[in-house]
């Protein structure tokens, strides 16, 4: 809900957030709205040209879309040349966080002295030793081990659980049931087979305006931390073993698994399911698409895919069949080429 009942006209929108503007400036949106639903008190945007169609019967009262599809557009515009981050922008104007009065709930059990201005939600721990900065929301149920840093207007969701010793930094985002801070999985092997476990001394440093969605789980180091730097964005269900680290503004999603001691560069994606072996680098800028397992380094930029595309069971079956001949088929290619390089020279 946007921060005045009224909503924005669409030349503060503009005085605000650049882009050119195209129709009535004084029009006001209250909020965003897909091109399909939107309504006239709606803004909304067209970034992916498979929904240009969409805009011809559009309802909304503006749209955020690029000079090139600006002029198929008949409704006010705002002319972006990234639409999609410039609704991103918009959406955060019009939805700004929830404010929550700062103070403890009774049944918290806080064992550190907070600022007067940072909300501590019922049933959660703090415990000793502890920093918040001002204006963060610890949510219900969250737990707070010894000596955990957290940087100002950070946002625990409900049943958030930080170990001892981990740094959040500032304006952070950490959704329910996320785990920062177990063991890493470090285990070593003795003679007779069983396993002793390695204790794992490090701890998880979070860089600022980072957000770790429901569930994820991001393991302590073993010995040197495990590093996310600033303005990473991890979706649900991630888990990044110990020693990680993650460089700046890289985003997973979902279901990502990085095994302990990887690498990853800056401005990296990875796409949902994906997996990354331990001890490998991620050059900056890599795009690694969904179910992709990444089992050497990647030194140089660009975009990389290991998963099969999806068919029907019966085709893949007999493609699955093939692909297992494949290096049966390499060397009779050779040989045949031989041969071949053979008959050339006669000739």
């Amino acid at each position: 809900m946007s921060e005045r009942a009224d909503g924005f006209a669409l030349d503060e929108i503009v005085s605000r957030f650049g882009g050119a503007l195209i129709g009535d400036g004084s029009l006001r949106v209250v909020q965003v709205a897909t091109l399909e639903n939107a309504g006239p008190a709606d803004i909304t945007f067209l970034a992916n040209p498979k929904y240009r169609k969409q805009l011809q019967a559009c309802r909304a009262g503006a749209v955020v879309l690029s000079s090139e599809n600006a002029r198929d557009c008949t409704l006010p515009c705002i002319v972006s040349d990234n639409p999609y981050a410039y609704y991103a922008r918009v959406a955060q104007l019009l939805n700004p966080p929830q404010q929550f009065p700062g103070g403890i709930h009774p049944t918290a059990v806080v064992e550190t002295t907070l600022h007067p201005s940072i909300c501590v939600g019922a049933g959660a721990y703090v415990g000793k030793d502890v920093r918040i900065g001002e204006g963060s929301v610890i949510g219900p149920s969250c737990i707070l081990g010894d000596g955990v840093e957290i940087g100002v207007q950070g946002r625990l969701y409900g049943s958030v659980t930080i170990y001892p010793g981990c740094k959040i930094g500032m304006r952070a985002i950490i959704h329910s049931g996320s785990v920062i801070g177990a063991d890493g999985f470090g285990i070593a092997r003795e003679v007779d087979g069983s396993w002793t476990k390695i204790p794992q001394i490090g701890r998880v440093i979070v860089g600022d305006d980072v957000e770790i969605g429901a569930n994820t789980t991001i393991d302590r180091g073993a010995l040197d931390d495990t590093i996310i730097e600033d303005g990473v964005k991890l979706d649900n269900q991630i888990q990044i073993g110990h020693n990680v680290r993650v460089g700046a503004h890289s985003a997973m999603a979902g279901c990502v698994g990085i095994a302990g001691s990887a690498r990853i560069g800056r401005r990296c994606t990875i796409g949902g399911g994906a997996i990354i072996l331990g001890h490998l680098t991620i050059a900056d800028d890599v795009n690694i698409s969904a179910a992709t397992l990444v089992t050497r380094s990647v030194n140089k930029a660009g975009t990389y895919t290991g998963a099969i595309p999806f068919e029907s069971h019966r085709d893949w079956l007999k493609n699955a069949a093939h692909i297992r001949h494949l290096d049966a088929m390499a060397d009779r290619i050779r040989e045949l080429e031989a041969r071949l390089a053979q008959l050339e020279k006669k000739t």
